[in-house]
């Protein structure tokens, strides 16, 4: 049985993780959009050497979007799941491009934030911070387990008869 306190703490748990992912890759798709341009960004997928032209512009026009979206439905509380699934898939995607990017032996600048001044990526320090949404992603997966699973509580509506 969980305890009072557990119980008290889990919904505020859930809300500043939700705010700090959604507000993060929120603000993340948004720099790249508008901060830095989707045609720079088009050169940091390019320099992955994953997909090349024109699926990287493809990826890159797509990406930051999604990001958006999904930070907002984090923010805003609506489809948690779905927004966590889809988070966790950019999540991957994002690992995989950057383990690929690591085994080439490529010093490449992420991309990630609208990285305005090209540095080069640690790549150390990036799968640290990548194991940091992991964690967030699961503890906000099985507090919503916990929860009502709804998005302004309550109960589950029942159809007559």
């Amino acid at each position: 049985m969980a305890s009072r306190k557990t119980n008290e703490i889990a919904p505020w748990l859930e809300l500043a993780l939700r705010l700090a992912l959604g507000g993060f890759f929120a603000w993340s798709g948004w720099a790249k959009v508008f901060q830095t341009g989707l045609n720079e960004f088009t050169r940091a997928v390019g320099n992955y050497k994953i997909v090349y032209s024109p699926w990287d512009a493809v990826v890159a026009y797509t990406i930051p979007w999604v990001e958006m979206v999904v930070g907002l439905c984090l923010i805003l509380g609506l489809w948690k799941r779905g927004a966590l699934l889809a988070l966790a898939g950019l999540v991957a995607f994002f690992a995989v491009g950057v383990g690929h990017a690591w085994s080439k032996g490529l010093n490449i600048a992420c991309g990630c934030t609208g990285n305005p001044d090209g540095s080069p990526m640690n790549y150390t320090f990036k799968f640290v911070e990548f194991g940091g949404y992991w964690l967030a992603i699961l503890i906000l997966w099985w507090l919503g387990r916990r929860g009502t699973g709804h998005v302004f509580g309550g109960t589950k509506m029942k159809l007559p008869g």
